[in-house]
């Protein structure tokens, strides 16, 4: 089985490019972040005919979750349960959603910006960090195979981002983060990706500013955290750096990992 993650950044302004990437990818099941589309605007019908079952969430032109699956789609949850919220009044926003798919939960996330080191929004990151991890360790501690894919909004590690001088006063990188994205791997979740793409240079986001992509001035901040028993699964794994490229991209590239039965 092979699954997938990724950012696109705008279904509706991405989605022939997606379209054409399951098809040439022939990934089982897809987890997508910042889809920008309210449910009623998802193109549920151009998924479908490709074969793929579809669960979606989106509640205006912001962020926004996918989870795709030509394997099944089960129990499919909206959210999880003690995320923080955000706005006045607190609310959650539409950043999480989960599915069982061919026997493994799969879990579509889009982790908060942060914005700025001392923006409310960083305390807002950290907290539904951890409150995350704290629901991730329940759903793996019966043994399931759980995926936690999306963008984490974080680089953790010196070598994924192309400046740690231009990065030192800025989000993605700092201790805090970091260590809220260690959490996640003390608890026995596994970065199954990095093993069979290793760094350094090794991005999976390119800004569209500056010449960032042709300048190889990226970040890798979208990942595939899986708990023991979907590790032990895991046959290999690559980023799709060529679907950053040409018209009409987005700025993440897709990162596919595939599980032996």
């Amino acid at each position: 089985m092979r699954i997938a993650t990724w950012n696109v950044n705008s279904i509706r302004s991405r989605i022939d490019r997606v379209e054409a990437w399951l098809q040439r990818s022939e990934v089982d099941v897809l987890a997508m972040q910042e889809t920008k589309a309210k449910d009623e605007q998802f193109p549920y019908d151009r998924f479908r005919a490709l074969g793929y079952q579809v669960a979606h969430h989106g509640v205006n032109q912001w962020n926004g979750v996918a989870i795709l699956s030509r394997v099944g789609l089960d129990d499919v949850q909206v959210g999880f349960d003690g995320d923080p919220g955000w706005g006045e009044p607190l609310a959650a926003e539409a950043r999480s959603i989960g599915a069982t798919c061919g026997g493994v939960r799969m879990w579509s996330l889009y982790v908060p910006n942060g914005r700025a080191l001392d923006d409310p929004h960083m305390a807002y990151k950290l907290a539904w960090l951890e409150r995350l991890r704290d629901r991730a360790l329940e759903w793996a501690e019966d043994g399931t195979p759980v995926a936690l894919c999306g963008d984490w909004n974080i680089a953790p590690r010196d070598e994924d981002v192309w400046s740690m001088e231009y990065f030192a006063d800025k989000t993605h990188v700092s201790p805090p983060e970091r260590a809220a994205f260690q959490a996640f791997l003390d608890g026995g979740f596994v970065d199954v990706v990095r093993p069979h793409a290793p760094g350094p240079g090794t991005y999976t986001y390119w800004d569209y500013q500056r010449l960032a992509f042709p300048k190889k001035r990226g970040m890798r901040i979208d990942f595939v955290l899986g708990s023991p028993a979907l590790a032990e699964r895991v046959a290999g794994a690559a980023i799709d750096r060529e679907e950053r490229k040409g018209t009409g991209a987005s700025d993440h590239a897709p990162v596919v990992v595939q599980l032996d039965a």
